[in-house]
């Protein structure tokens, strides 16, 4: 709730963007916490924030836990930073009884986990994991064409590491589940085995801007009308696919509008998700087909620019194990689960054993600024995340 003041909406929620004076403000309210619990700090190019509580043998790679700070829009006070505080906790607690590991433990903050103000999303994890070099990452823009790596710097959170300088031997990601299926299945624990591929897209539609009133239907060339049908072409795909498969246009754009001109260029983003690699290229095909159509039979030129793909995929079973194992030690109800969000685990699974664990949300509901987890749930979450940890970072080869 204290953190949630940084950024805090009139509606109860969260409105704090990635690499914004405010999200600056939490980063240095988490480093204080994290250093007055005798964690030494250390933050890398992409401004990802290392604590690291050390261990009986420092010279074993950390067992780090962790997500983001960085929210959407009109986001709530749980998404992304319950992983952080939870881990936050977990030191706290070991502090508090004298609690030795063997290796060290860490807590991360990962930059622009979200994506909302510099898309990608995850981009940070990306980097740490190979997927995206710094270049890329510092010349993503915002809607006002900031580069990241300029918004970085602004905010005093450029560091000096290079990205992958701090090892990590195993990752652990609390979240809320954002989604419905724990809370209509009165289920407290989600043992995260993977996550399903993702496609992001830009799409272009060029047409030719004219008077509202003088030119004829037949001869419009309204590139918003052609929008109009690829979302509910999109919106058919994932339906044909679903469940899992889900699709979305969660942002359009026309240049230059007015009332009384025909629309002459729009652009709009595509999210489509799936499990399934060979479902997910299936929707990807379609998609791209229906854009075509949709250009030829109108006349408009047409673009579908993938700018992220993230495939479907296992999260390592020993850790995914000691989660489960961790709920069930505790009595605590938990299903399996496949994440139907990205996460940083999610990059990060790529170059080392990582797993999740997801608690209830109210209603499914995220990205909102009524999102809610019950505090019994969280408690539940972190100490499945603390023991989970505990059980590696104590394992013969820790990390």
């Amino acid at each position: 709730m204290e953190t949630a003041e940084i950024g805090g909406t009139p509606k109860g929620g969260v409105k704090r963007l990635t690499l914004t004076d405010l999200d600056r403000q939490v980063r240095d309210w988490f480093i204080d916490a994290a250093k007055a619990a005798g964690c030494s700090i250390s933050i890398d190019e992409m401004g990802n924030i290392f604590a690291t509580r050390p261990g009986r043998d420092n010279s074993l790679a950390p067992v780090a836990c962790g997500s983001h700070l960085d929210t959407q829009p009109t986001g709530g006070k749980f998404d992304g930073i319950l992983g952080v505080l939870a881990g936050l906790e977990l030191i706290r607690t070991l502090n508090d009884v004298g609690y030795e590991t063997e290796a060290p433990i860490m807590v991360v903050n990962w930059t622009n986990e979200e994506g909302s103000r510099f898309a990608p999303a995850m981009v940070s994890s990306g980097v740490y994991a190979g997927a995206f070099d710094l270049d890329y990452a510092y010349g993503r823009t915002d809607r006002e064409g900031e580069r990241l790596g300029d918004a970085l710097a602004a905010i005093g959170y450029r560091g000096e590491d290079p990205v992958g300088q701090q090892k990590i031997g195993s990752f652990f990601e609390l979240h809320i589940e954002q989604g419905p299926i724990l809370e209509a299945e009165e289920t407290t624990i989600g043992v995260v085995t993977g996550a399903q591929g993702t496609r992001w897209y830009d799409v272009t539609i060029v047409g030719r801007e004219s008077h509202a009133g003088t030119t004829p239907m037949a001869l419009r060339r309204d590139a918003l009308a052609g929008a109009a049908e690829l979302i509910l072409a999109v919106e058919r795909i994932a339906k044909e696919q679903s469940p899992p498969g889900v699709g979305t246009v969660g942002e359009v754009t026309i240049a230059e509008p007015s009332r009384n001109v025909v629309p002459g260029s729009v652009r709009l983003t595509v999210d489509m998700r799936h499990p399934a690699a060979d479902a997910l290229a299936a929707m990807d095909r379609q998609m791209r087909e229906a854009l075509t159509e949709i250009g030829t039979r109108r006349s408009l030129d047409v673009d579908a620019d993938e700018i992220w793909y993230s495939s479907p995929l296992e999260f390592d079973p020993d850790c995914v194990g000691l989660v489960r194992a961790a709920a069930e030690r505790q009595g605590l109800s938990h299903q399996d689960i496949v994440s139907g969000a990205g996460h940083d685990a999610c990059y990060l699974a790529r170059v080392l054993p990582t797993a999740m664990v997801f608690v209830p949300c109210r209603d499914g509901i995220s990205h909102n600024e009524v999102e809610h987890a019950e505090l019994e749930h969280c408690a539940a979450g972190a100490n499945v995340l603390m023991h989970a940890v505990l059980a590696r970072a104590n394992a013969p080869a820790a990390g």
